[in-house]
């Protein structure tokens, strides 16, 4: 029996589609990550635009906790005037990567975010869901979090290989194990995804193992830097009340209903596979004592590697993304995770996988099929491409046979295009397999490479002139599909396409192209 595809998405078109990526915690510049996880977003929120759905982006940043503050002062600065300067290289990353994000939200904004992290807060005590206790546990300053003694080795955190501190205290708790039945059938029956279905194995498994009630506050005295805790002044809302909360706050929560009624629940969470269990126990476990609908997926990444190792500065192997889209360009570095970055496993970075991918794919690939068959268009055409009978000229394709090799026929252009590359595309960009939807855009650009090394218009001109016309507007036709097909991911290589070759080529009839000389190569060689 086919197994069930999990539905994700919106209920109907008349509501957004509301997606976010984490909100990126203020302590450090962005890196290759943040930029990952902001594109992959992006992507998704461009392609279900192209498809006719209305769109809700939210990014933001998490801009409380100790480890703020101890950066701040490292610095010399207020912590406000910390977490401002970090926000904003955010902002200047975010807006060189060509993110389309609706809003972007901060957690020390007082009037847009505070008010619903105080409402979330007041609905968790109207639920008798929070109580104080004191408490005394193992504290990683790295993680801004408790974590128990079961998940250290060797006496430190795995995440950061440091011993954390041991901290007793007087906080307020969550009941969290409250939730754990209720959680696992939620995750179990899809009525919150989790993708890919390791991630959901993994979670499941972390709720299997039991759950712990879980510290909801930190004393004023102790953190004086964040949203303080409704009626009660000597606390300060711990990480999961103030940050988590940034998914609603940042639609309205507490401030505009009608808002935030139009665009929750979430579609979707995009994360880290480093924060799973924040997303998809803790924070859905809030919303049901808050008696709030659960957001519908939570779509889990995995890291960016370097060379196959973890970056650290003291290997040498760090990323910054900023330094790519400088000297390549945006797009290049967009393409390159897109393309080569799976989105549900790790995947590995380094300069040479860039050129190379860069260059066989852009500069050789797409580019040079571009030039070149712009300047045939020119040159034998004037530019204006009318076609006579374009299906006479199909693809022609070599199979291996006992006695050598044989040429067959293959079907046109056009119907390659709508039958073959198109549905498999669409396939790969609705289950969020961008890499893949990549690899089949590029198929086509090589067996354009290949459709024209079969026909050699170059030579055939000289006998055949109308056949000639009808091989390169095959061609026009399957680039400007290509162009389509990579808008959510190289928005501006798209429109670029678009405005060098124009013509209807969504028509039922094949109409004619029109085309205008490059004024450079669309991806120059990199060469170093």
């Amino acid at each position: 029996m086919k197994k069930e595809k999990p539905s994700i998405g919106a209920d109907s078109r008349n509501k957004p589609f509301y997606l976010t990526t984490s909100i990126a915690y203020t302590n450090a510049k962005p890196h290759v990550g943040h930029a990952y996880e902001a594109v992959l977003a992006d992507i998704i929120a461009r392609d279900k635009r192209a498809t006719g759905q209305e769109v809700f982006f939210l990014t933001g940043t998490d801009e409380h906790g100790s480890k703020i503050l101890r950066k701040a002062k490292e610095e010399g600065m207020s912590a406000q005037a910390f977490v401002n300067q970090i926000s904003e290289f955010f902002k200047v990353l975010y807006g060189k990567l060509l993110i389309s994000n609706d809003d972007f939200i901060r957690t020390s904004d007082k009037e847009k975010h505070w008010p619903g992290a105080q409402k979330l807060w007041e609905k968790l005590v109207a639920s008798g869901d929070l109580y104080k206790k004191n408490y005394k546990g193992f504290y990683c300053v790295g993680c801004e979090g408790f974590i128990t003694e079961k998940e250290l080795v060797n006496g430190l955190c795995v995440l950061h290989g440091k011993a954390p501190e041991v901290v007793e205290e007087e906080n307020y708790f969550f009941r969290l194990s409250k939730y754990a039945k209720i959680l696992e059938e939620k995750i179990l029956s899809n009525e919150l995804t989790v993708l890919p279905e390791v991630r959901k194995n993994e979670i499941i498994s972390f709720i299997q193992e039991g759950l712990e009630d879980i510290s909801f506050s930190r004393p004023e005295a102790s953190v004086p830097w964040g949203v303080p805790v409704p009626n009660d002044k000597t606390h300060m809302m711990y990480v999961w009340c103030d940050a988590l909360s940034n998914y609603i706050t940042g639609v309205g929560y507490g401030r505009n209903e009608e808002q935030f009624n139009s665009l929750w629940p979430a579609d979707m969470h995009i994360i880290g596979k480093d924060i799973l269990r924040f997303h998809a126990v803790f924070w859905p476990a809030m919303l049901l004592s808050a008696e709030l609908p659960l957001p519908k997926s939570v779509l889990v990444h995995g890291f960016i590697l370097s060379d196959g190792k973890k970056m650290s500065k003291s290997l040498g192997n760090v990323i910054d993304p900023e330094e790519y889209i400088n000297e390549y360009g945006a797009e290049a570095f967009r393409f390159f995770v897109a393309k080569e970055i799976p989105p549900f496993e790790d995947g590995d970075f380094t300069k040479q996988k860039f050129i190379d991918s860069y260059n066989g794919n852009l500069a050789n690939g797409l580019g040079n099929l571009l030039s070149r068959t712009v300047a045939m268009a020119e040159k034998y055409f004037d530019g204006n491409i009318t076609p006579h009978s374009p299906e006479s000229v199909p693809f022609v394709k070599k199979l291996k046979s006992p006695t050598g090799d044989q040429e067959i026929e293959g079907y046109g252009v056009s119907y390659t295009i709508e039958q073959e590359i198109i549905p498999k595309y669409r396939e790969c960009m609705d289950e969020y397999r961008i890499h893949h939807a990549l690899d089949n855009v590029f198929v086509l650009v090589k067996e354009l490479d290949g459709y024209i090394a079969n026909y050699e218009p170059f030579k055939l001109i000289k006998t055949d002139k109308d056949k000639t016309e009808d091989v390169l507007w095959n061609v026009l036709l399957g680039l400007r599909t290509v162009g389509e097909l990579i808008r959510p991911v190289m928005p501006e290589t798209s429109a670029l396409i678009e405005d060098i070759i124009t013509g209807d080529i969504k028509s039922a009839e094949p109409s004619s192209f029109s085309v205008k000389p490059l004024e450079k190569p669309l991806f120059a060689r990199i060469t170093s």
